[in-house]
């Protein structure tokens, strides 16, 4: 596993963050904040490209791009493997919208210079499946490359598709994840409008704060975050060190509509129906799930009622907690960030908080883990992310205790 996230520029720094209830959140920098109602957000702190990338390579990359090969060479150097066997791997990176950074600096230039100042890298630097394409460069893999476009759901879509690529027999080996550096005057405004995004300006530790009656919407967040993937035959073959098992994906569409959840969240209760099917588990099986959890009034309610519908009455024994409320929401990092979460509970036996849950929302009443990690075995753990667009994805990942 790679991260680049708010609370850290690694794995171990960002899980210890997250175990200790820590927030990433905090006032915008990456430009004046006057000009957005929402004046706070979960940004990367303290990232200097050139400490892991090629100086004039870093340089013709948007920021997001930087956030994936980092993570992505990280979670390569953990794997252990020293040689990438080309033909046999492939990189499915996720992202939500893509180069904007670039694309607002190379509109100004326009602007205020003319046509032919633009950058002849504005178009591999913004365009959404470089992330992917830059990560394969860099590794040399020569497999399936591509990039996932779900929204929210980008980075789950990117591991699932990723697995099932595996499955499939194309390759041994994928690199896979998620990566969003969008915290900018048009999205953050464009968000604010949709009425998303928490306004909570004076208190930015607390504005996030999932499942809670008083939470008012969204922390917009960056990073990335990476896995590598490979089958077991492979894995096995060379003494790596297996972290979890891959054993569900499913992915749905609500067919509703373009920002709310269906009712009831049926979508999101289809997509985690399909992946235990696929695990060929029991709800009752599941020790821990990464709510999707976003703060917003809509999702933390439909969601909940979700987890209801699937888990009955199990989902009152289950613990769920959202780690939005510390990293912010990294959009179409999200998913492969949280689905690194729940493997890391299952390695080191603690669940991350909910944190600022202080007020509960009769209507959220299932077991978030508020506010203290807790420590628990967990043999198994479920992620959900659900898009706009009405995208719902679910991975299922399960310790892994050797051959049956």
């Amino acid at each position: 596993m790679g991260m680049v996230t708010p609370l850290g520029l690694d794995v171990s720094s960002t899980w210890q963050k997250l175990i200790n209830g820590e927030s990433g959140v905090d006032y915008i920098t990456q430009y004046d904040p006057a000009i957005t109602e929402t004046k706070i957000a979960a940004e990367v702190k303290g990232f200097d490209p050139t400490q892991y990338l090629d100086r004039k390579e870093s340089r013709h990359m948007d920021r997001f791009v930087q956030f994936a090969a980092v993570a992505a060479l990280q979670a390569v150097k953990q794997a252990g493997i020293k040689d990438i066997p080309s033909q046999e791997a492939g990189v499915i990176i996720g992202v939500g919208l893509g180069g904007l950074n670039t694309l607002l600096n190379q509109y100004d230039v326009l602007r205020e210079k003319g046509a032919d100042r633009v950058s002849p890298f504005l178009i591999p630097m913004m365009i959404p499946d470089m992330a992917a394409g830059q990560v394969s460069i860099m590794l040399g893999a020569k497999g399936p490359n591509f990039c996932t476009a779900s929204a929210c759901a980008s980075g789950s879509d990117a591991i699932g598709e990723a697995y099932e690529i595996i499955k499939r027999g194309e390759t041994t080996v994928m690199v896979a994840g998620g990566a969003e550096s969008v915290i900018t005057p048009i999205a953050v405004a464009g968000f604010n409008s949709a009425r998303a995004l928490s306004t909570r300006n004076n208190e930015p530790k607390k504005a996030s704060r999932p499942f809670d009656a008083e939470r008012d919407g969204f922390i917009i967040g960056e990073g990335a975050a990476v896995l590598v993937l490979e089958s077991l035959e492979h894995a096995e073959r060379r003494g790596a060190t297996i972290l979890a098992e891959l054993v569900g994906y499913g992915a749905t569409s609500d067919a509703f509509h373009v920002t709310q959840p269906a009712n009831g969240g049926e979508g999101g209760a289809r997509a985690m129906k399909a992946a235990l099917k696929e695990a060929g588990m029991k709800p009752g099986e599941i020790n821990y799930i990464n709510a999707h959890g976003t703060s917003t009034p809509l999702n933390d309610k439909n969601e909940t009622m979700a987890i209801k519908s699937v888990f009955e009455k199990e989902a009152y024994n289950v613990p769920i907690s959202s780690t939005k409320s510390m990293t912010g929401h990294l959009l179409g990092a999200a998913g492969s960030l949280e689905a690194a979460v729940c493997i890391l509970a299952i390695q080191n036996g603690i669940i991350p908080p909910t944190v600022n849950l202080t007020t509960p929302d009769p209507e959220c009443d299932l077991d978030y883990v508020p506010n203290t990690a807790r420590r628990v075995t967990v043999s198994t753990a479920l992620s959900n992310v659900f898009g706009f667009g009405g995208h719902n994805s679910t991975l299922i990942f399960r310790r892994y205790e050797g051959r049956a």
